[in-house]
């Protein structure tokens, strides 16, 4: 079943040393476990729960010139 989730308190960082990007959902908060995909995407959980995702190499991923 497809649903819609209103966000509120996303937050985004970009680190253009490491290329990375940083979004955060929700206030801060420590992330006690996470898990990384093929694509170089790290989902940060706290209890079960996505509270952010780190993008590796984003730039690359998202400038293709």
């Amino acid at each position: 079943m497809a649903g819609r989730m209103i966000l509120d308190k996303v937050k985004m960082d970009y680190d253009p040393e490491g290329d990375v990007l940083y979004i955060s959902f929700g206030g801060p908060q420590p992330a006690d476990d996470s898990d990384i995909t093929d694509e170089g995407v790290i989902v940060r959980l706290r209890e079960g729960k996505i509270v952010g995702l780190s993008i590796l190499n984003a730039g690359k991923k998202l400038y293709h010139g």
